[in-house]
């Protein structure tokens, strides 16, 4: 059943990220600060949720609902809420090298896999590799 729940809240979390995204574009300020206002409202949000949710926090919910609301909702409307709450954690843990590594390698790894998977896409289909329109940018 927790599936069930997971998929049906990251469809929603993702038609969120799309609306908000669409909004932006349509407010001219293109989809990147789009991007950025979901980020730090997805990782806002997850923190808020999951300190208030916990079993000993202030609005207990059982696992289903918060599986619902952190890994669907939050996982549907941006990643970079696990990745921070995650980092988070390790810094609250006094992990702070393992933190720092965590983010570093994030970064660069992710930064590289879009390059690298570009690359090899730009080879297969050369003409369509540089977005033309704020709808084309968008892709997440």
């Amino acid at each position: 059943m927790s599936y069930l729940w997971v998929t049906l809240g990251s469809a929603f979390g993702g038609l969120l990220r799309y609306a908000i995204t669409r909004w932006s574009v349509t407010l001219g300020l293109g989809s990147t600060w789009g991007t950025v206002a979901i980020n730090v409202l997805g990782c806002f949000f997850i923190g808020w949720f999951g300190t208030f949710t916990l079993q000993t926090g202030r609005f207990p919910l059982s696992d289903n609902a918060r599986l619902f609301v952190m890994v669907g909702i939050c996982g549907g409307f941006t990643t970079f809420s696990s990745f921070s709450l995650q980092t988070f954690d390790l810094v609250r843990a006094g992990e702070w090298w393992r933190a720092a590594i965590n983010v570093t390698a994030s970064v660069i790894l992710c930064l590289a896999a879009v390059a690298a998977g570009h690359k090899l896409a730009y080879h297969a289909v050369p003409q369509v590799a540089v977005a033309e329109t704020a709808e084309e940018e968008y892709a997440g």
